[in-house]
C-alpha cells in the first residue's frame, strides 16, 4: 500500500486530522514518515489509528491504548487486566442499574420508591448501612424471577393497618 496524506488517512478512518495529529503528539500514531513537512501514513499507521479509534470509541482511555501499542509484554498485560477489571465493575453496576430501573418500571404503584415493599427493604438495608444486596446484580435481584418475567411484582398497599403486599401476575 502506498504511503496516504494525513487528509487521506483521516477520510480513510473517519476521523479529522486534527485527530491524527493529536494522536501522533500523543505517540500514539507517529506517520511512518514526512514528505517536505507532510505526515504520511502507511498501513502499520492506519491500523494503529484504527485500533486507537476504536478502543476510544468504547471508552478505553488512550493511555490504555498506547500500552497495548507500545509497552513491554508484562506491562500492556498488567495494565489490560487492570482495564478488565474495571470494566467487570462498571458492568456490575450498569447491571445493577438496569435492575433498579427496570423492577421500579415492573411495580404497579404510581410510587414505588415509597411503597414497592423490596426497594423500601433495598432502601431501609442502604440507610442501616447495608449494601442492598438484591440490586447488586441482574441475576440476583429478582428481575430475572419468573414473577418478573410474567410481568408480575409485588404491590405494597398502605392502610391503617400498616403495609400489606399483594401479589399480582
Amino acid at each position: 500500500m502506498p504511503l496516504m496524506s494525513i487528509g487521506q488517512t483521516a477520510a480513510a478512518l473517519g476521523l479529522t486530522t486534527s485527530t491524527l495529529r493529536y494522536y501522533d503528539e500523543r505517540g500514539l500514531v507517529p506517520p511512518a514518515e514526512r514528505r517536505g513537512g507532510h505526515r504520511m501514513y502507511g498501513t502499520e499507521q492506519l491500523r494503529r489509528a484504527a485500533l486507537v479509534q476504536l478502543m476510544h470509541g468504547l471508552g478505553i482511555p488512550l493511555s490504555t491504548a498506547g500500552v497495548l501499542l507500545d509497552a513491554p509484554e508484562e506491562t500492556w498485560r498488567t495494565v489490560v487486566r487492570d482495564r478488565i477489571a474495571e470494566v467487570d465493575d462498571l458492568i456490575a453496576r450498569a447491571q445493577a442499574a438496569r435492575c433498579l430501573l427496570g423492577h421500579a418500571l415492573e411495580c404497579p404503584s404510581p410510587r414505588p420508591a415509597q411503597r414497592c415493599p423490596e426497594l423500601i427493604h433495598a432502601l431501609d438495608e442502604l440507610i442501616a448501612g447495608t449494601p442492598a444486596n438484591q440490586f447488586a446484580a441482574a441475576d440476583t435481584c429478582g428481575c430475572g424471577s419468573p414473577r418478573a418475567r410474567r410481568g408480575g411484582h409485588a404491590r405494597s398497599d398502605v392502610s391503617n393497618d400498616g403495609p400489606r403486599t399483594l401479589w399480582h401476575s
